[in-house]
């Protein structure tokens, strides 16, 4: 089940494996999702589009860090 946290208005969606981005995600969301490979950061663009940094994260914090420095800037 999807949780949010809130930072600085931004909602930073947090899924589980088996759970999509779009079924979850606004624009100006961004979603951590847990994948084999590690922990994934995306952001939610204006029109729906999903951008991602090129590498996960190996820890969830880790993760939420970089999502809350995002948000830190107005993603």
């Amino acid at each position: 089940m999807a949780s949010i946290v809130r930072h600085r208005k931004v909602n930073i969606v947090v899924l589980d494996p088996d759970e999509p981005i779009a079924g979850h995600c606004k624009p100006g969301d961004i979603a951590i999702s847990a994948a084999p490979d590690g922990w994934w950061t995306s952001f939610i663009g204006p029109d729906g589009e999903i951008d991602s940094y090129d590498m996960p994260y190996p820890t969830y914090k880790e993760a939420l860090w970089a999502a809350k420095a995002a948000a830190e800037f107005g993603v």
